[in-house]
């Protein structure tokens, strides 16, 4: 079966130009024009990325992608009519892994949708062996994450971030390499992307995460996992 690619967005033409897009590269895409309809539309058939306009009629893009969340780990673009942080980080603290602003190129899109799609075949194929940094007990064979025995719910970019930062403990790593290696070789990225899923890994990690003591910030220079 192909990959499926559900685009959420009201406007007709814009809905029309980006399904020709990504149909061209040969993936099979579904509609939905509100809020309401794409989670319909997402129960009934779940895709393999979403892409949702932030600026929906009905229930917003934000709200969309946390109901999302809330079923799947599914990757999610948030699509923004400006570059506005507020926008950026509302959507990525909703559970989006990138986004996009208007107006963009089919082939920055498709880029996107490649990485994220690599990225998770990537995760599957995985055989790294168990990895324990203090309470946290990391699977990245499985995808799983344990904290004091519990599984914990990450989406897909924060069990990557995780694991990415687990395998050289200790390890300072930029915001750059980060984007480089969570988010794809042909992403071109801004760090709020990294920082927001920090912030987000760390309520999950953390028993404190105003203090965190294992995903710590190297002032100037990045983060890394504390052993």
């Amino acid at each position: 079966m192909g990959t499926k690619i559900l685009t959420v967005e009201d406007d007709e033409r814009i809905r029309r130009a980006v399904k020709l897009a990504l149909e061209d590269e040969g993936w099979i895409v579904t509609e939905a024009d509100t809020g309401e309809a794409a989670l319909e539309v997402f129960r009934q058939s779940q895709a393999d990325v979403v892409l949702i306009d932030i600026m929906l009629p009905g229930i917003d893009g934000f709200e969309v992608c946390r109901s999302i969340r809330r079923i799947s780990d599914v990757p999610v673009i948030m699509v923004t009519a400006r570059d506005d942080t507020h926008d950026v980080v509302a959507g990525l603290e909703a559970g989006a892994d990138d986004y996009l602003t208007k107006p963009f190129a089919p082939k920055e899109l498709s880029a996107r949708i490649r990485a994220l799609l690599r990225r998770s075949r990537a995760q599957a194929n995985a055989t790294v062996d168990r990895i324990r940094i203090g309470n946290l007990e990391i699977s990245p064979d499985e995808g799983l994450v344990r904290k004091d025995g519990d599984e914990l719910q990450l989406t897909k970019t924060e069990f990557k971030l995780l694991v990415e930062l687990a395998t050289q403990p200790g390890k300072v790593f930029s915001r750059e390499i980060l984007l480089e290696r969570v988010w794809g070789y042909d992403y071109f990225g801004d760090g709020r992307l990294v920082d927001v899923h920090v912030r987000r890994l760390r309520t999950k990690v953390e028993v404190d995460p105003a203090n965190p003591r294992h995903v710590v910030t190297s002032r100037g220079l990045g983060y890394k996992l504390q052993v």
